[in-house]
């Protein structure tokens, strides 16, 4: 029975109960902007039925499950027999399971399939954003796939499957639906794949190798194959791993250990060793990055999307918190100087959210302009979003004091998760030198992003002015490696002003230029200039329950 002494009052409700897909103003909008209108009606049906679930007590209970139960190696049965599986709690099943069912990996062969595909996978992960790792993985093998035309015939329609068949593994031609995982980086050579030692010996088969060596980092282990990268003897080459060879007996994945991660605590990741392990070529021999490119482009664009669910996900719970949290004599988010706060990391997120979703658009339309425009917006992107998540989560996180220090709270896993996209796929020096060499490279790509951020031009002299000082940058690249960061940087905020000032409302898109672009900003966030409508931008970034 409880005393007087702990009565409960002037906390905030659970953020728990609410479709969370309707509730995100920008993503909702994007969604109808980019697809067809005869696709409308049905796509924001199932986004509002995921949203729904996502918002449930039932997944951010399995989300906790997941994190507080990581998954668990076991490299021999009971009699000794080398085995190499993983065992995953029963709410890592359920959460990857209703991903897949609802088309988290199916994008490439549907009508509007990424718009949709990308709106869903920033819906569902914000329960949970572990799983995310295969279903990305599993989503973006299949353009690698496609270099091998008779490969992708057996393959593709597994990967975008619907069926989810949880741990039991399986001869490939017996798999309904299959994931994939992917091997690339090597303890001496990291994000340098083209260091790999891994060898690969053909076999009498034509495509058929011999792999030996190992992988420093192997995203989820319990796939059904992989894609590797190892040096053939034309060069470094592309390989199809699978965990079950035809005839049903384990092909040799020697899993060493898992990785014991800062966050992403849900997902495995793992050391794997190859000992003559059968392999299939996919593309040609000494052409494996430009075979595997392709799937990690499509990956890099989920990091994208993967950290602006984060930072909805700890917007929506500051928001939410302060809304019902009353301090000296009123509402926290009718404070001026909380108001402030809330509305610069509503101002992130929203401007992650829309640049997130205009690449996946790209990735639709699918023309020699867009594809232009995400060799170089893709790179750009993943640079600055994923740097974005980690401020933006522990900012949020001292929006609700410390109850956000809290477990409980939710907010200490997101913080602890935010910094994964930005290392994951190729760290942020990466990004920025891959972003260099699409300007020096591909006049096209450069082409493609001036006309996509000129589509706003004389909307807003702080966004045109920011664009005339890149154009100036971009001039003159020499020794460019050593101000590549500064670069990318201020082009995916011009990026994200030009999207804001066509498609957010003017209080966001006068917001952001304002502080991003025109300079008018602190260095901390709250220190937007206070003549601004702050509070309509907040009450944007407010989930309706």
């Amino acid at each position: 029975m409880a005393t007087t002494t702990h009565t409960v009052t002037n906390q905030a409700p659970p953020l728990v109960g609410y479709d969370v897909f309707s509730a995100d103003r920008a993503l909702a909008e994007a969604v109808q902007r980019h697809l067809d209108p005869g696709l409308l009606d049905e796509a924001l049906g199932e986004l509002s039925t995921l949203g729904t679930s996502a918002g449930s007590a039932q997944a951010q209970e399995w989300g906790a499950q997941a994190d507080a139960y990581p998954p668990v190696l076991r490299t021999h049965d009971r009699y000794g027999n080398r085995i190499d599986e993983v065992d995953f709690h029963p709410a890592w099943h359920r959460l990857l399971g209703h991903a897949v069912t609802n088309g988290l990996t199916n994008a490439w062969g549907r009508p509007g399939g990424h718009v949709r595909r990308a709106a869903g996978f920033l819906v569902w992960t914000q329960a949970e954003p572990g799983h995310g790792c295969p279903l990305s993985m599993t989503h973006a093998a299949v353009p690698a796939l496609r270099a091998d035309p008779e490969l992708a015939a057996f393959w593709e329609p597994k990967l975008t499957s619907q069926v989810y068949e949880g741990e039991r593994l399986a001869a490939p031609a017996d798999r309904t639906g299959v994931l994939f995982g992917m091997g690339m980086t090597e303890k001496q050579g990291g994000s340098d794949v083209r260091a790999n030692t891994t060898s690969a010996w053909p076999l009498a088969a034509a495509g058929e190798y011999a792999l030996t060596g190992h992988k420093w980092f192997c995203s989820a282990p319990m796939s059904d194959a992989f894609l590797v990268l190892a040096q053939a003897p034309g060069g470094l080459t592309c390989f199809l791993v699978p965990r079950v060879l035809d005839d049903g007996s384990r092909n040799v994945f020697r899993i060493q250990r898992l990785k014991d991660k800062l966050g992403n605590r849900s997902n495995a990741s793992s050391e794997v060793e190859f000992d003559s392990t059968w392999a299939r070529r996919v593309g040609e021999e000494g052409r494996g990055v430009r075979t595997i490119i392709e799937m990690v482009a499509a990956t890099r664009l989920d990091c994208v999307l993967g950290s602006a669910a984060l930072m909805r996900q700890a917007v929506a719970q500051a928001v939410h918190h302060c809304a019902h949290r009353s301090a000296f004599g009123g509402r926290l988010v009718d404070k001026p100087l909380m108001r402030n706060v809330l509305a610069d990391l509503a101002l992130e997120s929203e401007a992650a959210t829309v640049l997130a979703m205009r690449l996946a658009a790209a990735y639709d339309a699918d023309t020699d302009g867009e594809r232009a425009l995400l060799r170089l917006a893709v790179p750009a992107a993943k640079y600055w979003v994923t740097k974005r998540a980690t401020p933006v989560a522990a900012e949020a996180l001292e929006c609700l004091g410390g109850n956000g220090y809290v477990e409980d709270s939710g907010m200490p896993r997101l913080l602890r998760e935010a910094p994964l996209n930005s290392i994951w796929e190729g760290s942020g020096n990466v990004q920025a030198l891959d972003a260099l060499r699409a300007l020096g490279r591909e006049p096209a790509a450069l082409d493609a992003f001036l006309r996509e951020v000129g589509a706003a031009r004389g909307a807003d002299h702080r966004l045109d002015g920011a664009v005339k000082g890149l154009l100036t940058e971009l001039a003159d690249l020499e020794g460019a490696e050593a101000r590549a960061r500064r670069l990318v940087e201020r082009m995916a905020l011009v990026l994200q002003g030009s999207l804001l000032v066509r498609y957010a409302p003017s209080a966001v898109a006068d917001a952001f230029c304002g502080s991003r672009l025109g300079g008018d900003w602190g260095t901390a966030f709250g220190t937007l200039p206070h003549t601004l409508d702050l509070a309509s931008v907040v009450e944007r970034a407010r989930p309706q329950l």
